[in-house]
């Protein structure tokens, strides 16, 4: 009896999200919780995307679509104490979204509220080989903040502020299991890329970890540090998620951002570098967290930004085979 390939050499196949036809299965998934109280506008994020006609410019894109599904709880589940302990769940049945979606062989795009939603997507991916048999996942985190707060280190204590430091192991624990991220990544299996604005003991963090930083510079010119980076996150794990917060960007195409910061990344150039991330095999989702809507973009400069890094990256994905 032949043996099966290992999870290394399954997800090293070019071809794995390619239909009969050649066109690449994308399954977009919106997550609109984000684990903050009094943020309506949050929520509206994924929506707007849907509203202006993403699963469109995908199937445009020549790629075959499943109809997008949303993330959300049960009755039972929305009258549980505690804002963090709802965000676990919505971020578990996320990642219950996102393994099934690896196994039947449909490339992710998260349309997500928050950067909270990080912890679904790498536990989705870490579950989606045989049962018992976890994943090893690397994590690309384009942001022009760290996120690598702890409660400890924090200045304004937000939550969205802390996913990534969540996601190591380094707090919050319950939420991170109950997100169904277990175990936590190792740090050097993390790269943080386009950050420009660190809390200081944030920042204090982040240089005693294995966090590797990758710049602006890096993703404008599609650096030999950028490929290095992704070459030895494709050495050392199974898959790989690239995570998107749209304050990453240039504040010229994100003006209704709160976060925004000076000296980003243009949307064409980082749709160039996505492009570049995803010929990488092992990469298996995108998630584009935080898109500016409704009032927020009133000329939907911010959400045609979203739509370039989600075509940059499925771009990359048809070049695999080419290569």
């Amino acid at each position: 009896m032949e043996s099966l390939p290992s999870l290394s050499e399954a997800a090293s196949d070019p071809g794995r999200y390619d239909d009969a036809e050649g066109r690449t299965r994308v399954a977009l998934i919106k997550m609109p919780y984000h684990g903050g109280r009094n943020i309506p506008e949050l929520s509206d994020n994924p929506d707007y995307l849907e509203e202006g006609g993403v699963l469109q410019v995908v199937v445009d894109r020549g790629a075959s679509v499943r109809p997008i599904r949303t993330v959300g709880l049960t009755t039972e589940e929305q009258r549980q104490y505690g804002e963090r302990a709802r965000m676990a769940m919505a971020n578990a049945h996320l990642a219950r979204m996102v393994s099934e979606n690896e196994r039947d062989g449909y490339l992710t795009v998260g349309l997500l509220a928050n950067c909270t939603s990080v912890m679904g997507v790498l536990a989705g991916l870490q579950g989606s080989g045989p049962p018992g048999d976890r994943r090893t996942v690397g994590l690309v985190f384009i942001d022009a903040h760290g996120d690598f707060n702890t409660p400890e280190t924090s200045l304004s204590g937000m939550l969205g502020g802390m996913p990534v430091a969540v996601s190591a192991g380094l707090a919050l624990h319950n939420l991170r299991r109950g997100s169904g991220l277990d175990p936590p990544l190792p740090t050097r299996h993390i790269v943080l890329a386009g950050a420009r604005d660190l809390d200081p003991l944030e920042a204090e963090l982040l240089a005693s970890s294995d966090v590797v930083r990758v710049s602006v510079d890096d993703i404008r010119t599609r650096s030999p540090r950028l490929h290095a980076e992704m070459r030895r996150l494709s050495e050392e794990t199974d898959l790989i998620y690239v995570h998107i917060d749209m304050d990453v960007l240039d504040p010229l195409e994100v003006p209704g951002h709160s976060l925004n910061v000076p000296d980003g990344p243009s949307s064409a150039a980082l749709g160039a570098a996505l492009a570049d991330m995803f010929a990488y095999p092992k990469v298996a989702a995108l998630g584009v967290a935080s898109t500016p809507a409704d009032e927020r973009d009133p000329d939907g400069v911010s959400r045609r930004a979203a739509y370039t890094l989600i075509l940059g990256a499925l771009d990359g994905v048809r070049s695999r085979e080419a290569s």
